[in-house]
């Protein structure tokens, strides 16, 4: 660990323990006091804000469409509330389902369904300004910043799509624009749009374009983009629980910027510095990552949220890994835990199988949780339609799922059986109508 990071955390000592303090007096007699509030019982807000959850026709049309069964039934029986804000239901991206992903929009709309937890993925800026961004390339699909003078700064240009005499597409449309290619003032002045390109086209305007049938563009005129500090203010005002990722650098590590050297553990000390200037409590954050090493450095740097933060399981990626065989996984379910690790967070596919027709438990889930690890994972409502199967996000359940109402028989099992802490969901108000009917917190 460098220097500058050492002293970077001398000087967030004192803030750390005003944290604590603010952490305290938010769950003193005062916040019992705003637990007695009718419509958040037991939830104490930030500032006080009063919000009532809505959760719009989407979970009625799903319970609709379900098959006849005792979940079913119970589920009706929740329809008319009341229904509170839950840390069960997290906010992927915001409200993606229609929202463009991680803009103001996005993350107000995912509060007043419900969700309890908000994510901010973030990555950085060519000044090593942090930011939200699902990627740290993604500006070309998910912002306009083709249209504006900004794509002259981008990594690679608009290229249109290609075909040959017979109309046959042989090379597709494409550019590359990355966050570390502009500063956090040229940043803040691009649009957010839905996260959709099209490859055959041969306008930058047609490229902007190919938004799934399945999702709007309704919502998506100018989506307010943020800093990862400006999400944490709104996510305090909002009331809710923040859950950053740390996302992979789209670029070579030690990125430079002005002779300075900016190495991943300053990225990821970085992130958990604008909590500890914001005095947000650790037991507020939960920060995730991919990389372990990430999640290991918080472990052993900065505990105190460290101890909450997520490894998020990409190793279904890794040729060797077989999420069915426990002799290929390394490190092992022990060795996480053995190291620090207390929450994991695979794909839900990872989480289930299919036996005789019934939707179970996978050997993975079962080793997770003997090993004592917490279990959070991903995404509901980010598949589309189910009738054919759900595609990537289900893709060990196909053969139980026929029709969208299934979405509620997956999650069941995954809360029953599995033992999930929380799910992310692209439409938060999906979840948060199970976890209320189910009383979970």
């Amino acid at each position: 660990m460098d220097n500058e990071i050492r002293k970077k955390q001398a000087r967030n000592f004192l803030n750390l323990v005003l944290a604590f303090i603010v952490g305290l007096a938010l769950i003193g007699p005062a916040a019992n006091a705003e637990d007695k509030r009718e419509d958040h019982p037991g939830r104490p807000h930030w500032k006080g804000k009063k919000e009532k959850v809505q959760l719009g026709p989407r979970p009625y049309y799903l319970v609709e469409d379900m098959e006849e069964s005792p979940l079913k039934r119970k589920l009706e029986r929740c329809s008319e509330g009341p229904f509170q804000k839950t840390d069960f239901s997290i906010g992927h991206r915001g409200a993606a389902l229609q929202f463009p992903e991680h803009t103001k929009e996005s993350y107000e709309a995912a509060a007043r369904m419900g969700a309890g937890i908000l994510e901010c993925d973030v990555t950085f800026t060519k000044d090593l300004e942090l930011v939200c961004r699902h990627s740290q390339c993604d500006l070309h699909t998910t912002t306009n910043i083709l249209l504006t003078d900004l794509a002259e700064k981008c990594s690679e240009p608009f290229s249109p799509a290609q075909f040959d005499a017979e109309g046959t597409l042989i090379k597709p449309a494409s550019a590359k624009c990355c966050t570390s290619d502009i500063t956090l003032e040229e940043f803040t002045s691009l649009c957010g749009k839905m996260d959709a390109s099209d490859p055959r086209a041969t306008t930058v305007a047609a490229y902007l374009g190919g938004t799934a049938d399945w999702r709007t563009d309704l919502y998506a005129t100018c989506g307010t983009v943020m800093t990862h500090a400006e999400s944490i203010e709104l996510f305090k005002e909002l009331g809710v629980k923040m859950t950053p990722e740390l996302k992979s650098p789209g670029v070579a590590m030690p990125f430079e910027y002005n002779g300075k050297e900016y190495t991943q553990e300053a990225y990821a000390q970085q992130m958990i510095d604008e909590y500890i200037d914001a005095r947000v409590p650790p037991w507020k954050v939960f920060a995730q990552s991919f990389n372990l090493d990430d999640v290991l450095y918080w472990i052993a740097h900065t505990p105190w949220y460290g101890n909450r933060a997520v490894y998020l399981d990409g190793r279904y990626a890794d040729s060797g890994f077989d999420h069915t065989d426990p002799e290929t996984w390394s490190p092992t379910m022990k060795e996480l835990a053995d190291q620090g690790v207390t929450i994991i967070a695979p794909p839900i596919w990872m989480l289930l199988k299919v036996d005789n027709g019934e939707i179970l438990p996978s050997v993975y889930a079962e080793y997770a949780k003997a090993a004592g690890l917490d279990i959070i994972t991903w995404t509901l409502e980010r598949s589309g339609p189910l009738a054919s199967g759900g595609g990537w996000y289900y893709q060990t359940v196909s053969d139980g799922i026929d029709n969208d109402g299934d979405m509620y028989e997956v999650l069941d099992v995954l809360v029953k059986d599995v033992g999930i802490l929380g799910i992310f969901s692209d439409w938060p108000a999906t979840v948060s109508f199970y976890a209320n009917c189910m009383g979970l917190n």
